[in-house]
């Protein structure tokens, strides 16, 4: 199982990761949110991932491009609201 694991780890790597700025629809699925990002930048490059909040910044949902496919992430939160940038589409905030 140990080297299953290790295997599948490398599949899921995140190099760099870009934060949407302007608020999404949470009901948009994978689809839909990469057609954002192909909207914003022409393509999704391999082992980016793409972090959106919908308008309160209760919601957040991470794609993320695997060189296969894409996976889709989401995270709601009950109590309080995470700490959201507003600015104009999208931004790297880090490169790993």
């Amino acid at each position: 199982m140990r080297g299953l694991a290790a295997r599948v780890a490398t599949v899921i790597r995140i190099d760099a990761l870009w934060l949407a700025t302007c608020p999404v629809d949470m009901r948009a699925g994978p689809e839909r949110l990469l057609a954002r990002v192909v909207q914003v930048f022409g393509c999704a490059q391999a082992h980016h991932g793409y972090l959106f909040a919908n308008a309160r910044a209760t919601r957040m949902k991470l794609l993320v491009h695997d060189g296969f496919g894409v996976w889709c992430a989401a995270r709601r939160l009950n109590q309080g609201r995470f700490a959201w940038q507003r600015l104009e589409q999208m931004q790297v905030i880090t490169r790993m």
